[in-house]
């Protein structure tokens, strides 16, 4: 599901060879276990009983009140059905403490940053680095809670 949802997003900007590096990086068993394994996070998968449609990944920052949304993605098959909302509502959930959740984005993914404007987030910088180690730059949004 992440392969597939990475090169469908993906490919037109990095090219598919690039989206393969990314993904066998990203997406590798050893990876998924480290995120697993990680801290004050959650890791949340959306399925349907016989296929995973969609999954989020977040964690909470040294402060608390602070949580990144380091993954949400739902398969091209499944998109536009709510899971994305679905997903990113029980992540708000799952950091009562939380007062801002922040996520990176890349520019070009408009789809992706429509679904956040959407959910509420609000433009608040840029990152040459996007997830920590990419290199990547990105949009960083942001969404206040409760």
């Amino acid at each position: 599901m992440l392969v597939e949802t990475w090169h469908a997003t993906y490919d037109a900007i990095y090219g598919a060879q690039r989206v393969t590096e990314i993904t066998d990086d990203w997406h590798s068993i050893a990876s998924l276990q480290a995120r697993l394994m990680r801290p004050n996070s959650e890791f949340l998968l959306a399925d349907d009983g016989s296929r995973i449609g969609g999954m989020a990944f977040a964690s909470a920052t040294t402060d608390p009140k602070i949580v990144l949304l380091h993954q949400l993605y739902v398969h091209p098959d499944c998109q536009r059905q709510g899971i994305g909302r679905l997903l990113l509502d029980e992540v708000e959930l799952s950091f009562p403490q939380a007062r801002t959740i922040r996520v990176e984005v890349e520019e070009a993914n408009a789809s992706a940053i429509a679904f956040y404007e959407a959910s509420g987030f609000q433009p608040a910088g840029k990152t040459a680095d996007c997830g920590g180690g990419s290199g990547m730059p990105a949009l960083v949004l942001e969404k206040r809670l409760g």
